[in-house]
């Protein structure tokens, strides 16, 4: 088998958590298009619904940085656990956070080009490869509020924006989108082509789910709906209950406190990095022989 496809085939098991014969089938019959071929094998009713897509797989640690009206999120990568541990390149990411929050580069590359030698200082010392991999500058007025949470030592980190002046509940917020991990803020925020796509592979499940596919048409389409409208409201952030009190869905709490989220950055260390399995070649070519 050819090696490129051994390695769309890992990614599309870690994204959808199906065997391999079924990312093998999957593959083949979209082109090798990992995005069609995640789609066909939830239609197929064989992949669950997309949670899986975000699953650590690198290490290094994230931060959040708040400075007056400015605020960075960053995640910096290491090659392993016990590296992103260590004071050394706990250090990296503070100084690689404030030189960026000083000097607010315009993207990742000219944030690279600026810090470039503090990863080479820390990488001859530390002795692995490290890489800044992401990062994000907010401003806030003086009616605003940064909401920052770190969890885990930096495992998670979240940067939110509130509307209105609050530091407790703000910092609640951030905690809250760190636990819960929404995609959007509001329902208003997703894409019509999001939800008119989720519909559509909701329908295709249907139709391939032998207790519905004999349903009538209008059954089907009120089925569907109501799947991807749960589906949606899980990902939205208002509409998720409190996770300080779980009494209260997020938006029953701002309203009474007269705020409101302009947006939230959350970083989870390696999000979306395959990490390397050293036997998974093997282990492919075995069972497609």
């Amino acid at each position: 088998m050819a090696s490129n496809l051994i390695e769309l085939i890992k990614v599309l098991r870690e994204r959808t958590g199906a065997g391999m014969m079924d990312c093998k089938a999957a593959l083949l019959a979209n082109d090798c298009d990992v995005e069609k071929s995640c789609e066909w094998l939830r239609e197929k009713g064989i992949a669950k619904a997309a949670k899986k897509a975000s699953r650590i797989a690198a290490e290094g640690l994230t931060d959040v940085v708040t400075k007056g009206n400015n605020a960075v999120i960053l995640e910096v990568n290491s090659e392993t656990d016990f590296v992103a541990k260590s004071d050394d390149f706990k250090n990296l990411v503070a100084n690689v956070a404030n030189l960026i929050l000083e000097n607010k580069p315009a993207c990742i590359n000219c944030a690279k080009d600026l810090t470039k030698e503090l990863f080479t200082n820390a990488t001859v010392k530390i002795g692995e490869k490290l890489d800044l991999r992401r990062f994000e500058l907010v401003t806030k007025t003086d009616k605003q509020t940064f909401g920052a949470y770190i969890h885990m030592g930096g495992k998670i980190s979240v940067l939110a924006l509130i509307e209105g002046t609050n530091d407790e509940i703000a910092k609640g917020i951030a905690m809250h989108i760190a636990a819960n991990n929404p995609t959007y803020v509001s329902t208003t925020d997703i894409p019509s082509s999001a939800v008119e796509n989720e519909k559509r592979i909701q329908m295709e499940a249907a139709k391939n789910d032998e207790k519905l596919k004999n349903k009538p048409e209008q059954a089907l389409v009120k089925i569907v709906e109501g799947k991807v409208n749960k589906i949606f409201s899980e990902t939205v952030l208002l509409s998720q209950e409190y996770l300080l009190d779980p009494s209260k869905k997020v938006e029953q709490l701002l309203n009474e406190q007269n705020l409101s989220v302009v947006k939230f950055v959350r970083y989870a260390v390696g999000e979306g990095i395959a990490k390397r399995e050293e036997n998974f070649a093997e282990e492919v070519a075995k069972q497609m022989q």
